[in-house]
């Protein structure tokens, strides 16, 4: 097969056939390169086209450069005034602020695409991401009436179910539980049988665990547990009669507690399942835990190597983190690939974003480092450990919201962390917001586990 090498009018020809995520290195040093040449003898961007603004703001966009982004739509919003590209342009400067958790600003330029467009996928978009951004701002009651704003103008959209849900978190931090529990029955009624209502349900368990009432979250388990409906939901079984089985506890019914507890299966993919023998040990039932754990230590080294075993030490340890917390990651993140690169621009080992390394290289010792550097083990490494080391020292050393924050971003662990009550690490993992965040959150604690089991912190098989 000829090797063919797309210029970036090529490129412009087919840039909106082309999903974002296949912009490469190689695009990006391109456009980059391009930017070098676009400009006049005071560094000012010379107007382009506004395919080619478009293009070059995605590519940057998608490789989270998002200074650079926005320099070309804002040339479009200054230039092309009726361009097909406006909602995009606002849509992409209020989201690039979002991800760099100005608030604030992201909600101005939400309002302003809003404003204008929302009757366009970007504006149906930026009204639900504008509800995110207010509750990132803990302005909760506003952020339930902008999401009650998309349920009736868009009760068809694309994020119509998660309007809904989202309302229900939101009252319920905003202390207003009968209006809460009201959108429960609420998004119970309009998603009757479906995911939904399940979620729904399983908010208002978390909500009566929150407010310790006990009885009344029993009673919204068993609800649960009776529709046996918790396929592509928030939730699961096993999770629920986990939850359930603390609440017993903490209504004193102890030996019903212990049957819940036992009628989870545990394995090395059943998180919820090794949470429960932990918690049998801890009742005195050390020899059935014993026994339901020994399928962990029966793992293979082969499927939990360890690798980089020099780096790790030397930058995990020296930052008091448990080096195997860092293999969990490792392994779900990269598969231990060095070059691995993900469709959100994530690089190397421990994928680490170019925007996130930024604000730890430095203090990691690589002050001049370049997005291309994170594919270099020893750097990624590095920079990695500190940056978990600072999400250890913000998260209390949760590992749970650790996790949650590499995957979902500290603002939203810490509002689940916030929300957790008590703040343990099964209530925690119930509240993750996100199902990507979520099931993350599983698969490296299990693999974490595993890896405890398997080796000691010295990174020595057992």
């Amino acid at each position: 097969m000829k090797k063919i090498i797309f210029s970036i009018a090529v490129l412009t020809v087919f840039a909106f056939n082309i999903f974002a995520q296949t912009y490469n290195d190689a695009t990006l040093s391109r456009v980059a390169l391009q930017d070098k040449s676009s400009r006049d003898a005071n560094g000012k961007l010379n107007t382009l086209s506004a395919a080619e603004h478009a293009l070059r703001a995605d590519v940057y966009s998608t490789n989270r450069q998002f200074p650079q982004a926005r320099e070309h739509w804002q040339k479009i919003l200054d230039v092309y005034p009726n361009d097909a590209n406006l909602p995009k342009a606002l849509f992409g400067v209020a989201r690039s602020y979002m991800w760099e958790r100005d608030y604030e600003k992201a909600v101005f330029w939400f309002d302003r695409l809003t404003g204008d467009y929302l009757n366009t996928k970007e504006g149906r978009e930026g009204l639900a991401f504008k509800g995110a951004s207010l509750v990132r701002l803990n302005k909760n009651l506003e952020a339930a009436k902008t999401y009650e704003q998309y349920t009736i103008m868009f009760p068809l959209g694309e994020r119509i179910e998660s309007s809904f849900l989202n309302i229900i978190d939101a009252l319920r931090e905003a202390k207003r539980y009968d209006e809460a529990n009201f959108w429960v029955d609420k998004t119970r009624q309009r998603f009757s049988g479906k995911r939904a209502e399940t979620n729904a349900l399983h908010a208002r368990l978390r909500m009566e665990i929150f407010r310790s009432r006990w009885n009344d979250a029993i009673a919204a388990a068993d609800v649960l547990l009776n529709r046996r409906q918790f396929s592509d939901s928030m939730t699961s079984a096993d999770e629920v009669r986990y939850l359930k089985a603390f609440v017993l506890e903490k209504a004193g019914r102890k030996v019903e507690a212990i049957n819940v507890y036992q009628s989870i299966a545990d394995n090395a993919s059943s998180y919820y399942g090794g949470l429960a023998t932990e918690r049998l040990k801890q009742l005195g039932l050390s020899d059935v835990a014993a026994q339901r754990a020994s399928v962990i230590s029966n793992s293979s080294t082969q499927s939990y190597p360890v690798m980089y075993r020099a780096e790790l030490l030397r930058s995990a340890k020296s930052k008091n983190i448990d080096p195997r917390f860092v293999l969990a990651i490792m392994k779900q993140e990269s598969s231990f690939r060095a070059s691995a690169k993900s469709p959100s621009a994530a690089r190397g080992l421990l994928q680490l974003v170019y925007d996130t390394a930024l604000k730890y290289n430095t203090k990691a010792g690589f002050p001049n480092m370049k997005p291309d550097d994170l594919y270099q083990p020893n750097v990624n490494i590095t920079i990695g450990s500190v940056y978990i080391s600072e999400l250890k020292n913000q998260f209390g050393g949760l590992y749970e919201a650790i996790a949650a924050s590499y995957n979902g971003g500290e603002d939203n662990a810490a509002r689940w962390l916030e929300r957790s009550k008590p703040k343990e690490a099964a209530i925690f993992a119930s509240e993750v917001g996100f199902a990507e965040s979520k099931n993350y959150v599983f698969k490296v604690m299990n693999n974490y586990r595993v890896y405890r089991e398997l080796y000691t912190e010295d990174l020595r098989r057992k």
